[in-house]
């Protein structure tokens, strides 16, 4: 078990058994805290080596930017643009990183095909429609647009 959750687990225990003796409405209210706190810390190890892989055309549309979105370094990073025939690979991309494939002529709408590894040599791949004409990689945009999102 992590050092930080057992720290937490065993903080939570003494404030949970101190708040005992104030109120039983106080000790749920803590209990329910330091489950909350605990699963966070949980989820956050289940991400620690999930690299994400995005891909965008740039402004002019003669560039295509690959971008890791995620929490860990990409390996073996194999690009494919489907139907302009143009593949590359990238030996590495660091998270938050991002690399540029510049070319010569303009890419109306492309297909990109994105395999890649983790540090583990866990195997991944993405797929992206990209489109000159349509926006492109914004962070902000929910999953599920709800409200009329534009």
């Amino acid at each position: 078990m992590d050092r930080k959750l057992q720290i937490l687990l065993i903080a939570g225990v003494i404030i949970t058994i101190l708040s005992l003796f104030i109120s039983m409405y106080i000790t749920g209210i803590v209990i329910i805290v330091v489950a909350v706190l605990a699963m966070s810390l949980l989820i956050m190890q289940d991400t620690t080596t999930l690299p994400d892989i995005a891909a965008d055309l740039s402004d002019d549309a003669k560039a295509i930017i690959v971008r890791n979105t995620g929490n860990s370094p990409a390996v073996r990073v194999h690009v494919s643009i489907v139907p302009a025939g143009i593949e590359f690979d990238i030996p590495s991309l660091a998270a938050d990183e991002t690399y540029r494939h510049q070319e010569e002529k303009m890419m109306e709408e492309v297909k990109v095909v994105i395999s890649f590894e983790n540090e583990k040599g866990i195997p991944y791949s993405r797929t992206y429609r990209l489109s000159a004409l349509e926006g492109g990689y914004d962070p902000l945009k929910p999953m599920i647009p709800i409200f009329g999102w534009k």
